[in-house]
């Protein structure tokens, strides 16, 4: 994995790992809980893609500066809980990073193991967005991804871009960094702008 993208990774994982803690925070879990949400939701998704793919055992689980970031993370976010509330902004730029970031790596992965579209692109999600699926069924709520925002859908752009450009024969360099900053800048475009996808409304 090349530099940019490994950076972007532990971006991920604090920003996700940070945002999981404040979950269990608000949910008044005590300190093994928060770590455990902490945890899930900045390694879970990666972990499950494993799974799927056959890999045993899961990288997120061998690979210690992985689950030591996000269990640090986890532990300052208990700690210092009060001075986390006031960096939504930069924490949701983080996690958009992240994103794009556990997107393309996910990706990249199941293409290397099968490259069938519906693999690459559903890996790729799964990476990205499962954490977060975790946290919230762990937290008794409906995922997020499943009810508001643009977030999960681009993760599936991102992906499915990915397998394009890889599937035309182009390096797989350049794919992973143009799908990291396709799924990036779509979410951060998607912040700003306060996109949704179409929903009923019920009356």
């Amino acid at each position: 994995m090349n530099l940019i993208l490994e950076l972007a990774n532990y971006i991920g994982i604090i920003a996700f790992a940070i945002s999981g803690s404040m979950k269990g925070i608000k949910k008044g879990m005590d300190l093994l809980g928060v770590l455990v949400l902490g945890f899930s939701t900045a390694l879970g998704g990666g972990i499950t893609a494993d799974i799927l793919l056959g890999i045993k055992p899961p990288t997120n689980l061998v690979y210690l500066p992985y689950p030591l970031t996000a269990l640090l993370a986890s532990f300052l976010t208990f700690l210092f809980y009060k001075m986390f509330t006031n960096v939504g902004k930069p924490l949701l730029y983080a996690d958009a990073i992240g994103l794009g970031a556990f997107t393309a790596s996910g990706a990249s992965l199941a293409y290397s193991i099968d490259p069938s579209p519906l693999l690459v692109i559903m890996i790729g999600t799964i990476t990205a967005v499962g954490g977060g699926v975790i946290r919230d069924m762990l937290s008794n709520e409906v995922p997020v991804i499943l009810t508001r925002e643009f977030y999960a859908t681009a993760v599936i752009i991102g992906s499915g871009i990915y397998f394009l450009l890889r599937y035309e024969g182009e390096s797989n360099y350049y794919d992973i960094i143009i799908s990291f900053l396709i799924t990036t800048v779509l979410r951060i475009i998607a912040m700003k702008l306060k996109w949704e996808l179409p929903k009923v409304t019920n009356t």
